[in-house]
C-alpha cells in the first residue's frame, strides 16, 4: 500500500506534471535545476553534480531521477534534500562516490511513514471565505489552485462532505496558486475581488466548473455571477487583493503546504486522498472528540 506521504507527494507531483511536460524533456541537458544552488561549485564539480542528479533516483516514490523530479515537481522535499547533500559534499572536495554516499546517508534517502493527520499548526483565517456555520466543531482549511486538475477533482468531494455535515463542518478557502499554472494567479485575484462583494463562492464554483480561465472568460463569469463589474475590475488591480494572495501563500508555506490541494482538519494537515469516503472517518473521529477538537483547532 502506498503511504499517505507518498500519495500526497504524488498528487502534488501529478498536478505539477501537467504544466511541466516541456520542461521535463530538458532535465537531461539542463545546467540549472529549481531550488538547487550550483553557483559555488567549480566547473568540474558542477558537471559531477549534474551527472549524479541525472543518474540517481529520487526517494519520494515518483520513479524519476533526481534532476527530473526537481524539474517536474519543484515542491518535492526529497529530491531537493538529496540534491543539496550531493552538492554540499562536492563543494567540500569529496569524490562522486562520497557525494552519493552522503545523499544515501541523509534523512531524505528514505520516506518515513506519516500519520493521516499531522500535529495542529496555526493558520490565520480571518477575513477568508467561509462556508458553513461559524460554530461548527470541525474546520476544514483548503489551500487550492483554480487551474490545478486535482483541486478541480476535490471540489465535489468537499461539497459532499459539507452536505453530509451541514451543522458540524465548515470550509475556509485559502489561495495557493502554483507558479507553473499560468492562469492560476489571475483566477485567485478574481476570486478575492469577488469576495470583496460577497460573491466569492459563486465565482469559485463558476471557475472550477470551466477549464477556460482566460481574463475575458473570467470577466464573463463574474458578470453572470452578478458582480458590480466596475468595482470588480478596479479591485483586480488593488493592493489589498495582491497582498491577500501573498499572505495566503505565505500562510501555506508556514503551514507546510507542498502542493495543491492541501487540506487541514482543525489545523492538522490531512495526508490522505481528498475523497468523501476517506475523509468521513477522519471527521467522525474529530466529532467524537469534540472538546479536544475545539481545543486543538489552530485556526484563527
Amino acid at each position: 500500500m502506498v503511504s499517505m506521504k507518498l500519495l500526497r507527494l504524488r498528487l502534488a507531483g501529478l498536478c505539477l506534471l501537467g504544466g511541466c511536460i516541456l520542461l521535463a524533456q530538458d532535465w537531461k541537458t539542463a545546467d540549472t535545476l529549481p531550488g538547487i544552488d550550483l553557483t559555488s561549485l567549480t566547473t568540474a564539480q558542477k558537471a559531477a553534480a549534474l551527472k549524479i542528479l541525472r543518474e540517481h533516483g529520487c526517494s519520494c516514490g515518483c520513479n524519476m531521477k533526481l534532476a527530473e523530479c526537481r524539474v517536474v515537481d519543484p515542491n518535492c522535499s526529497f529530491s531537493k534534500g538529496l540534491a543539496a547533500a550531493v552538492v554540499d559534499a562536492l563543494r567540500q572536495g569529496k569524490s562522486e562516490a562520497d557525494a552519493i554516499a552522503a545523499a544515501d546517508a541523509s534523512k531524505w534517502a528514505h520516506t518515513q511513514p506519516t500519520r493521516l493527520l499531522d500535529d495542529p499548526v496555526s493558520i490565520p483565517t480571518s477575513g477568508a471565505p467561509v462556508l458553513g456555520p461559524a460554530n461548527a466543531p470541525v474546520t476544514l482549511v483548503e489551500f487550492s489552485d483554480f487551474q490545478c486538475p486535482y483541486c478541480i477533482a476535490a471540489v465535489p468531494e468537499i461539497k459532499a462532505l459539507l452536505e453530509a455535515y451541514p451543522t458540524q463542518v465548515k470550509l475556509i478557502f485559502k489561495q495557493y496558486p502554483l507558479d507553473i499554472h499560468s492562469r492560476a494567479e489571475f483566477a485567485a485575484t478574481a476570486a478575492i475581488a469577488a469576495h470583496q462583494q460577497g460573491k466569492f463562492w459563486a465565482l469559485h464554483d463558476a471557475m472550477f466548473a470551466t477549464r477556460n480561465l482566460s481574463r475575458d472568460n473570467i470577466l464573463t463569469l463574474a458578470q453572470k455571477a452578478g458582480l458590480d463589474m466596475k468595482r470588480f475590475e478596479s479591485d483586480l488591480d488593488s493592493t489589498l487583493v495582491r497582498e491577500t494572495i501573498l499572505r495566503d501563500i505565505q500562510d501555506g508555506d508556514r503551514a507546510g503546504v507542498e502542493g495543491t490541494p492541501t487540506l487541514f482538519v482543525n489545523g492538522k494537515r490531512y495526508n490522505g486522498p481528498i475523497v468523501e469516503n476517506t475523509l468521513k472517518p477522519v471527521l467522525e473521529a474529530e466529532l467524537r472528540s469534540k472538546p479536544a477538537a475545539r481545543q486543538t483547532a489552530s485556526v484563527k
